[in-house]
């Protein structure tokens, strides 16, 4: 089967037959080539019901469409509430359905699983933007996702409030430290990435103003601050506006010093900590049974 119209418009810009893809491995996976045998076993296979999604806590829900496809490739179901991805209350109903009891609970774990995955970084990022809020700066996210999912958990970043940074390593160059050792210098790597690709963003990680001020003068785009201090920070910064070069401040950075970070004047937080460790959003499925 293929996804129904409601799914692929609740995926909004996402790439649906990869969405399709991935619930089919995901429920397979669950299924590990047999069948699920306790609701077999205890769900008679007439049995209808309308099951419904509801946060625990209230939190930013974020992959609202991928649920819905890890249902649908194990039946078909109607969707009675399809909700917007975003800010959810606690006890809130963010999607309901209405199917064969067996298909409701088979896709259940692999649609919390995931749902519940990506509404975690949906709400971190929603906090992070919320410490900056006034400041100017942009939370952004960076490629430490979890293998497979980059697409969903950087379109979960965006549903909370941020930015994403480049999606592959292919899409813009980032000169960081192995790549300076193994060009003889932070400008010299800058230089080399920019003659072979003129037409990409350079961004250049630097750990100290010196080496800002020589990107700088060679010409970068954006130049991330790595793990500078905050008196290093706004020097920098005070060397980058001018020339119209963006900064992004980088590594150890927290929520509770975030927005000191953002008043140095940077503009972007880049927050690894988004995608790799953010807690899931509590999220269960209340069923109901058919009279």
């Amino acid at each position: 089967m293929t996804l129904s119209e409601a799914t692929r418009t609740a995926l909004g810009g996402l790439d649906a037959d990869a969405v399709e893809d991935l619930a089919r491995r995901t429920v397979a996976e669950d299924l590990a080539g047999g069948v699920d045998v306790t609701s077999t076993a205890t769900v008679p296979e007439t049995l209808m019901g309308t099951a419904a999604f509801v946060p625990r806590a209230p939190g930013v829900v974020a992959g609202l469409g991928v649920a819905m496809a890890c249902i649908e490739v194990v039946g078909p179901v109607t969707w009675d509430v399809v909700g917007v991805d975003g800010p959810a209350a606690a006890g809130q109903t963010v999607l309901r359905m209405y199917g064969p009891v067996r298909t409701l609970l088979t896709g259940e774990r692999s649609a919390l699983n995931l749902l519940c995955h990506l509404s975690g970084v949906a709400t971190a990022t929603a906090a992070w933007v919320a410490a900056v809020a006034g400041t100017g700066a942009r939370i952004r996210d960076t490629r430490k996702t979890t293998p497979g999912l980059r697409a969903l958990e950087k379109a979960a970043v965006v549903i909370g409030g941020g930015v994403n940074h480049r999606m592959s390593l292919s899409d813009a160059a980032l000169v960081k430290d192995n790549h300076v050792v193994a060009a003889g210098g932070v400008a010299p790597a800058f230089r080399a990435v920019r003659e072979l690709w003129p037409d990409l963003d350079v961004e250049v990680e630097c750990d100290t103003v010196a080496q800002v001020a020589d990107v700088v003068a060679a010409g970068a785009d954006l130049v991330l601050l790595d793990n500078m201090s905050l008196a290093d920070m706004v020097a920098s910064v005070a060397l980058c506006k001018p020339a119209g070069v963006r900064t992004e401040a980088s590594g150890g950075l927290t929520l509770d010093r975030a927005r000191a970070v953002a008043e140095t004047g940077v503009d972007y937080l880049s927050i690894g900590a988004l995608t790799h460790s953010a807690p899931v959003l509590d999220l269960g499925l209340d069923l109901t049974l058919a009279v």
